[in-house]
């Protein structure tokens, strides 16, 4: 065979390849990849109400003008209550960022370390955790523990459960999914775990101490713990796809307003969450400065873009079983970011 015929194969190969990808990718998916760029976010906002969603909400932060706000589609779809920017939304595990800051500033403070064990701070799940004597702090918090993960449970979403106990006893006696340190897998375990171990050592729900450590000094009066501490009518719905009624009832921890997530990140990737140098040292070693969110009917993403020197925050209320609409969020937020980087090349020429 010679090199000619053997790249025309390679050729072939390839184009079949993808033809065959494609097939099993959403058309949907393609679609929102392969339209214009619109002009402006808003735009973009609205298109993706036409790919399905319910409701969207985008927060921009950029450096040099003033904050930016974003909706469409519906509050409330029912009671047909258009999209509100300033509307309450489920952050689920963006909640780990403000977890993880408020375990530094108890490790600064010298209240918790991050290479003591469960064993040490909670001796009772020796012999009930697998490692519980290697698992340090500091792997719960990067995900490297191996513990399993307690909403990877059979049907949890359709029955979530409501309690620490409840949740724990989900993975108790279960074999580790790794060695502790030798491998990264995303788990909530860790985090239900760090949150009791904060509970304990202060004494009282560790939501206080963020609340006083964290959210009051930011002037963030928009972020709550539960549900129990908000009106539910300033919950934007969130909505499941194939399950027929408003989700926004669902306890599932904090909620925010998108400013309330946007003003938090910028202060986490600046610096001026904490207290010194010191602070922000010991959360450069253990987390991330990004986080995404998903709860049924509610996902949620925020990051910061050096580049540009914008935060950026979307919601979305709508979610579903396989995770296309995770896949298509994620294709309107690079979209959104292609905008802003545009309208700043613009700007600058």
């Amino acid at each position: 065979m010679t090199k000619k015929n053997t790249k025309r194969i390679v050729r072939v190969a390839l184009f079949v390849g993808t033809i065959v990808s494609l097939y099993f990718v959403p058309w949907l998916l393609v679609k929102a990849w392969i339209l214009p760029l619109p002009d402006t976010i808003q735009e973009q906002a609205d298109e993706a109400i036409d790919h399905g969603f319910d409701g969207v909400i985008v927060y921009v932060d950029q450096a040099g003008k003033p904050p930016k706000y974003f909706a469409s589609g519906w509050h409330n779809r029912e009671a047909k209550i258009p999209a509100r920017p300033d509307a309450l939304f489920k952050i689920a595990s963006i909640s780990k960022l403000y977890d993880a800051v408020a375990v530094t500033k108890l490790v600064s403070a010298g209240r918790l370390s991050l290479d003591k064990t469960i064993a040490d701070y909670l001796p009772e799940l020796v012999g009930r955790i697998e490692n519980a004597d290697k698992i340090t702090l500091r792997l719960m918090i990067q995900h490297r523990s191996g513990i399993p993960n307690f909403t990877d449970a059979p049907n949890f979403w359709a029955a979530p459960t409501q309690s620490y106990e409840e949740s724990l006893a989900l993975i108790l006696d279960k074999p580790a999914n790794f060695k502790p340190g030798e491998d990264y897998e995303y788990c909530n375990t860790n985090y239900l775990l760090i949150n009791k171990i904060m509970d304990d050592a202060l004494g009282y729900n560790n939501f206080q101490f963020i609340r006083e450590e964290i959210l009051i000094p930011l002037h963030l009066n928009h972020t709550f713990g539960s549900l129990k501490e908000v009106n539910l009518d300033d919950v934007m719905s969130g909505y499941h796809v194939g399950h027929p009624f408003d989700l926004k009832a669902d306890e599932h921890g904090m909620l925010a307003t998108a400013e309330d997530v946007g003003t938090f990140l910028r202060a986490l990737n600046d610096g001026s969450v904490f207290k010194d140098k010191e602070e922000q040292e010991i959360y450069a070693s253990i987390y991330k400065y990004e986080h995404g969110g998903w709860v049924p009917g509610y996902q949620s993403f925020a990051k910061y873009y050096k580049d540009i020197d914008a935060v950026v925050v979307e919601f979305y209320s709508t979610t579903d079983s396989k995770l296309y609409n995770w896949n298509l969020s994620e294709i309107i937020n690079n979209r959104i970011v292609k905008i802003l980087k545009r309208q700043k090349a613009h700007s600058n020429s």
